[in-house]
């Protein structure tokens, strides 16, 4: 049986504290040092950095809907924008899904 990712990676962690409030997050990474890889320089010997579970990122998104599609390597996420348009993204598991629909909200302006 293969293994969900159930919560957000560091990169789409660092993404997600640009856009979305920072209580919404629910976990955190405990990280030594720098990150160097993604760009960010930290003076800090010691910092967590915030994380979202597939939970946390339900919870941002209003009335969504998340399934497995046809074919067990794709996950939709849908939901209805502030104009009640319809909105869905693909991805290969459900965080993934969920990370995809906040940023397209988000480039919309509708977050």
């Amino acid at each position: 049986m293969a293994t969900i990712k159930s919560y957000t990676d560091i990169k789409q962690s660092l993404k997600l504290a640009e856009i979305l409030p920072l209580e919404s997050a629910d976990m955190y990474y405990p990280t030594e040092g720098a990150l160097p890889k993604f760009g960010v320089a930290l003076s800090l010997s010691i910092l967590n950095i915030l994380c979202w579970s597939l939970a946390a990122l339900l919870s941002v998104l209003e009335h969504p809907r998340c399934f497995q599609g046809d074919k067990p390597t794709y996950w939709f996420c849908g939901c209805f924008g502030k104009d009640k348009l319809y909105y869905e993204v693909e991805a290969d598991n459900p965080v993934d899904a969920c990370y995809e629909m906040i940023l397209k909200l988000n480039e919309l302006k509708m977050l």
